[in-house]
């Protein structure tokens, strides 16, 4: 069992599976879903999938740096707590949805409240040294690796009781969570770190002004962004583009997702920390970039359905670009201002979320009227390319692979020793 740094660590990763499960477990359903509650066909139901997700992205868009605001003020337990609840009224509304006026509802209702991740972000660099940062966050891909592993499985197989069961489970299962965090959620931020809400920095400009004057954020900040919007191609198309492409059911949509959740979980638990130690975030990031961009072009072309599981594979080094890449963020600004950058990152993500569905949901509708159902995937694979050679070639290697001195070799403040108390209690 690893050791954690503060107590917190364990219930907030466990707080991203719940809610990659609450998101996941839906996947196998919702072609069929779509479909039925609005009468329409394959290709129609991608289309308002890709708007309905790209809703939820607007919604977050506001929130997301209100959210990291207001984690740096009230402190990060409330707002996880908050968050984690209105997972529940999203999932419940969904289950109830008699119209797809009702889907976008729930998906508008998801945006505004926003989401566990930022919050959680915030919570691991509360607790995380700068040079432990990147195996922290990988932990957070290994959590989402077992809600993308579990979610679709449960899905795919809660479906045999009807398309709206994966989402009651859904509602449960947040619930069961919120109340959890309430029990066992301790705060992360001190009260001396604490600082007002700044409406100027409440937003997704002001949320990265003090970043864009720094060595390297800028070439970073634009990675994040074409990374994020090439990402959106799985959740966005990939239901119905198996569907379409295979004539996938529930349960062959879930397993696939399942795979792809498995596979990246044993590259965050098994490579993560070996490559970031021997490459740096700098080369990791690479890798990961990398290796996303060649596999994520193989699904145009795949021809049958055992093709895709070992594309999914080599595909998983795509895992480590998470951790790295927000590392190399977090460096860059302080310890009073994480929540505002996780913020900030949840809404270049919502950017990116509300670009990426549509362009991908749009990609397959035309592609599959011009014989090329996997278009979707071409341009996810050539925004991963360009990222791939701006980290290349305007991120520098030394800027980024440096690590930042320990408090007693730089004279700063002393940081509090990040070892669980009995470790401590040990070494003293």
């Amino acid at each position: 069992m690893p050791r954690f740094s503060n107590r917190a660590v364990p219930i907030v990763l466990a707080a991203v599976a719940v809610d990659t499960i609450s998101f996941s477990i839906a996947m196998p359903v919702l072609p069929q879903l779509i479909a039925e509650v609005g009468d329409v066909d394959v290709d129609r139901a991608a289309t308002l999938s890709g708007w309905m997700l790209a809703v939820y992205a607007a919604m977050q868009l506001f929130a997301g740096p209100l959210t990291g605001a207001l984690g740096d003020r009230l402190g990060r337990r409330p707002v996880l707590i908050a968050a984690m609840a209105a997972s529940v009224v999203d999932c419940a509304l969904t289950a109830m949805a008699p119209s797809i006026a009702w889907l976008f509802l729930g998906r508008a209702i998801a945006g505004l409240t926003g989401a566990v991740l930022g919050p959680v972000n915030a919570v691991l660099a509360d607790v995380s040294r700068p040079e432990d940062r990147a195996r922290t966050f990988g932990l957070v891909g290994a959590a989402y690796g077992v809600g993308m592993t579990a979610g679709p499985a449960m899905g795919g197989f809660v479906a045999e009781l009807g398309t709206r069961a994966p989402f009651w489970l859904a509602a449960g299962l947040s619930a069961v969570n919120a109340v959890a965090m309430l029990a066992l959620l301790p705060e992360t931020l001190a009260d001396d770190k604490r600082r007002p809400v700044r409406l100027a920095e409440a937003n997704v400009v002001g949320a990265f002004r003090p970043l864009l004057g720094l060595a390297g954020a800028a070439p970073l900040l634009f990675v994040w962004f074409l990374w994020q919007v090439a990402d959106q191609v799985y959740p966005a198309t990939w239901s119905f583009w198996g569907t379409e492409r295979f004539g996938w059911g529930a349960a062959a949509i879930g397993w696939s997702f399942a795979w792809m959740g498995l596979t990246e979980l044993v590259v965050q638990l098994a490579l993560t920390d070996r490559l970031v130690r021997r490459l740096g975030e700098w080369g990791t990031a690479l890798i990961g970039l990398g290796a996303s961009a060649a596999t994520i072009a193989g699904f145009a072309f795949v021809t049958e359905t055992w093709q895709v599981y070992p594309i999914l594979l080599a595909g998983s080094l795509g895992a480590l670009a998470w951790p790295a890449l927000n590392a190399l963020l977090s460096r860059l600004v302080d310890e009073t201002r994480q929540g505002v950058l996780q913020g900030g990152l949840n809404s270049v993500n919502s950017v990116a979320a509300a670009i990426g569905p549509v362009m991908g949901t749009q990609a397959l509708a035309w592609g599959s009227g011009q014989g090329l159902v996997g278009l979707a995937f071409l341009l996810a694979a050539g925004l991963l390319a360009a990222a791939w050679v701006i980290v290349l070639a305007a991120v520098p290697r030394e800027v980024a692979g440096g690590s930042e001195a320990p408090p007693e070799a730089s004279g700063g403040e002393a940081r509090a020793d990040p070892r669980p108390e009995a470790e401590q209690a040990a070494a003293a």
